[in-house]
């Protein structure tokens, strides 16, 4: 088997949130949940953002608190 015939390990991910030391995601910070929304607003998995399941789950809470108090969109036309 030849040396380009192996699959390569992808690189991990890393949370964005623990690296920038957030303990707590807010609901507020609209710019920010933006990022991790598609562009038909749903919600993006912890596989493709590579957030930690901590701040994923705050994450997902607080998009849904945005999109309640009409911060963020449920979808888009």
């Amino acid at each position: 088997m030849a040396k380009r015939d192996r699959k390569r390990k992808p690189k991990r991910k890393i949370c964005s949130f623990c690296v920038d030391k957030i303990v707590q995601v807010d609901y507020k910070l609209v710019d920010r949940l933006r990022k991790f929304l598609t562009e038909r607003s749903k919600i993006l998995p912890r596989r493709i953002t590579g957030n930690c399941a901590r701040h994923q789950r705050q994450l997902t809470v607080a998009i849904k608190r945005a999109r309640h108090v009409a911060l963020l969109p449920y979808t888009t036309d």
